[in-house]
């Protein structure tokens, strides 16, 4: 058990309805699985409440407008709300969409003691609300955040209960305020209407009585709580800028500073234990233009690696002629960091020295052609050759669950068993497939063969004996969907010439999609 820290929240009534852009004069309830979770000021006074159904709320009040819960739009439109509360303090806890909470312990002292700091931090939220239509906050400051979310919701504006006064304050309040359904209802058949009524039982006798769902609603009710407050810190600022004066007007002038730039923000990022895998480079000119790229590479961006980007990236736009005015301010934002690992060393010791300089030509053909200028090729999922391979722009992330088949996430039925063709066509070659009789070798619907194979002829070369063979694997997709739907059956054949081939029969055509080395 946690001893109480003094906490202030901030509560804004009746937030989903202010986050869905209405103002408390409308009636307006919010729903979800049909039953009402939120309604405004205006439809309470026509008789809507929490907990109604759609179809009760709207007898008890036909004009109200009706709309459905958007946690999402909930959090985006709180974000506002936060950023003033975080002027006061950095570290906060989201409890959810329309309240937010901190410890009091170092702001109050900085403000002037827990109520002016609380009537500062209402003023400032009441001024972010107001071009809103929305109800003023409530702010409330006790021992702990429960105690405090009490204080909020029973506030006319701002409360602030008295330090080791939380339990007497909260004595009045009905149990139901626990959030707890079935406890409340169970302490309310017992004649335990309230929390003073449960704070005054012995912890012991509630533990052996409801358990530690009862013992947890208990501290709660003698004002303490279980927890800590969970604050939400401020992120670090982690980019690195420096301004250009005079502006340089070539690139061996700016990567002066570019160079010093890369080093400390490697340095930034060493002090903390990360690494950078995807970095935004930008620029400002004395025209005003701002230019910004994104470069990414799969393993860890050193100092090193970072300025050579830099240098591609200016060369690009000084000397290609998009900006014809020197450069003001070089940006270097780290986009995607991770855990640094460390470097990994050759399989002979000492460091991939190589590796490092093929994917500095790599990044500097793409800074050049684009990223699709240098493409990767990972195993993909799928049942035909030609779409288990995938192209993908080097230093991207690959595909999940695509290493081996045996790992992909679908089962794939029907598609060629292992090993893989060497060779994959990307448009099929004509073929026939014949039996000893000369006829065309049919499969049935069912995946029945109707002879057995005797001859291969592919393209316009001269047909060859088959001297063995596999399949037939059939596959039918989309049956459902006529315009897409697609029916084949693939077989592995071997000729007397030595090569072997991916055969497959489709709409009553014989093609080859693929060879084996």
């Amino acid at each position: 058990m946690v001893g109480a820290v003094r906490t202030l929240v901030v509560w804004c009534p009746d937030w989903p309805v202010v986050a869905a852009g209405h103002p408390a004069t409308v009636p307006v309830a919010v729903v979800s699985a049909n039953r009402v979770v939120a309604c405004s000021n205006a439809a309470r006074e026509e008789g809507v409440e929490v907990g109604l159904r759609r179809r009760e709320a709207q007898g008890r009040c036909p004009e109200v407008i009706v709309i459905d819960q958007d946690p999402g739009r909930d959090v985006r439109a709180f974000e506002p709300v936060v950023a003033a509360v975080e002027s006061f303090t950095p570290s906060l806890e989201m409890g959810r969409p329309g309240m937010v909470s901190f410890g009091t312990r170092g702001p109050s002292r900085y403000f002037g003691g827990d109520r002016a700091l609380a009537a500062q931090v209402a003023t400032a939220v009441d001024t972010v609300l107001a071009p809103l239509g929305a109800p003023r906050c409530r702010v409330g400051v006790a021992d702990g955040p429960f105690a405090a979310e009490q204080a909020a919701s029973a506030a006319a504006a701002v409360l602030v209960v008295p330090p080791g006064r939380s339990a007497d304050f909260l004595a009045p309040f009905p149990v139901r305020v626990l959030d707890r359904p079935d406890l409340a209802d169970l302490l309310i058949r017992l004649g335990l209407t309230t929390l003073g009524d449960l704070a005054a039982l012995p912890p012991e006798t509630v533990l052996a009585r409801f358990g530690t769902d009862g013992a947890s609603a208990h501290r709660l009710a003698r004002g303490r709580d279980e927890r800590p407050l969970a604050v939400r810190m401020a992120p670090p600022e982690l980019a690195v800028a420096a301004e250009l004066d005079p502006p340089a007007e070539r690139v061996d002038m700016a990567m002066f500073v570019a160079k010093s730039l890369a080093d400390k923000l490697h340095e930034v990022l060493a002090a903390r234990g990360l690494a950078c895998t995807r970095v935004a480079i930008e620029a400002e000119t004395e025209h005003g233009e701002h230019i910004v790229r994104l470069w990414r590479h799969d393993g860890a961006l050193t100092s090193r690696a970072i300025a050579e980007r830099v240098r591609w990236q200016l060369d690009g736009w000084l000397s290609t002629g998009a900006t014809t005015a020197g450069v003001t301010l070089i940006r270097l934002t780290p986009d995607e960091v991770k855990p640094d690992h460390g470097r990994q060393l050759g399989f002979w010791g000492g460091s991939a020295a190589a590796d490092d300089r093929a994917g500095r030509a790599f990044a500097r053909i793409q800074g050049l052609l684009g990223p699709e200028g240098v493409v990767t090729a990972v195993v993909a999922g799928g049942r035909d050759p030609a779409v288990q391979v995938q192209l993908i722009p080097w230093g991207d992330h690959r595909p999940e669950a695509t290493a081996a088949p045996s790992r992909e996430a679908p089962p794939w039925p029907g598609h060629l068993p292992l090993p893989a063709p060497a060779l994959v066509y990307p448009d099929r070659v004509a073929a026939g497939l014949l039996d000893r009789d000369g006829q065309p070798v049919t499969v049935t619907g069912r995946g029945v063969l109707g002879s057995t194979p005797a001859r291969l002829t592919v393209g316009a070369a001269p047909a060859v004996a088959v001297v063995a063979w596999a399949g037939p694997w059939p596959a039918e997709e989309r049956w459902w969907d006529q315009q897409s739907a697609r029916r084949r059956a693939r077989f592995q054949i071997c000729g007397a010439d030595g090569m072997a081939h991916v055969v497959v029969l489709e709409a009553g055509q014989w093609w080859v999609e693929a060879t084996y080395d």
